[in-house]
């Protein structure tokens, strides 16, 4: 009886290991319930594999994303950054406060879920400084206090110094806001990097068009 038990005790510990080296963010809670014993043999578990509570886990795993970001200080970004490749895509989860809410129907206001978004296209870029050239706006639902907002920024084209970058935000499945971005990156004086200022006006109208075909074009969740 005492060697399946202990058989039994290994295996969950090293299913646990797996579970937790895919999914940090799973409580002990979960755990417990997944595998059918109490959190605190699930607690006694992680000590013995030497793996930090899920405060810990999420804390290092923060530190680790956040310190890719180039564009942005941690405090600038707009949601909680869970990950980030830079130069291809970046993941961001907001959830909706009554702070954000109009008081009187409870409805986030738009520039909250805009800056989730906008901040997202900053944190993917792999630049040092990086302005918003243009961005291409289309809120699908309202948004309500208690609704958590996963955003996903995709970077479908690069070229030289500019980037077009596809925001889409969802809750409960739901597709609640969706962007296309023209972002920007400067150079030490604060201008765009390998573009004239005789050529802006023109290479702007130019953007303009290129940044709403690009976008038609990503493969997102095509338009309502």
């Amino acid at each position: 009886m005492a060697v399946r038990d202990t058989d039994a005790c290994h295996r969950r510990r090293a299913e646990i290991q797996a579970m937790l080296s895919r999914n940090p963010f799973l409580s002990d809670k979960s755990l417990a319930s997944h595998f059918g014993v109490s959190p605190q043999t699930v607690r006694l578990d992680r000590m013995a594999l030497g793996i930090p509570d899920q405060r810990e886990r999420t804390k290092k795993l923060a530190e680790m994303v956040y310190g890719r970001v180039k564009s942005l200080p941690p405090q600038e970004i707009i949601g909680e950054l869970l990950d980030v490749e830079l130069g291809k895509s970046a993941i961001s989860v907001m959830e909706a406060t009554p702070e954000m809410a109009f008081e009187r129907s409870g409805i986030i206001r738009s520039h909250y879920i805009f800056a989730q978004a906008d901040s997202l296209a900053f944190s993917v870029m792999d630049a040092g400084s990086v302005v918003t050239g243009i961005a291409n706006l289309k809120f699908k639902r309202p948004v309500r206090i208690g609704e958590k907002l996963v955003a996903k920024a995709q970077v479908i084209r690069t070229k030289g110094n500019k980037s077009v970058v596809l925001v889409e935000t969802r809750s409960r499945g739901d597709l609640v806001f969706r962007a296309k971005f023209l972002m920007f990156a400067l150079d030490d004086a604060g201008r765009r990097q390998g573009t004239p200022r005789a050529d802006v006006a023109h290479t702007e109208g130019l953007d303009q068009r290129n940044v709403e075909r690009e976008g038609d074009h990503a493969g997102g969740t095509p338009e309502n």
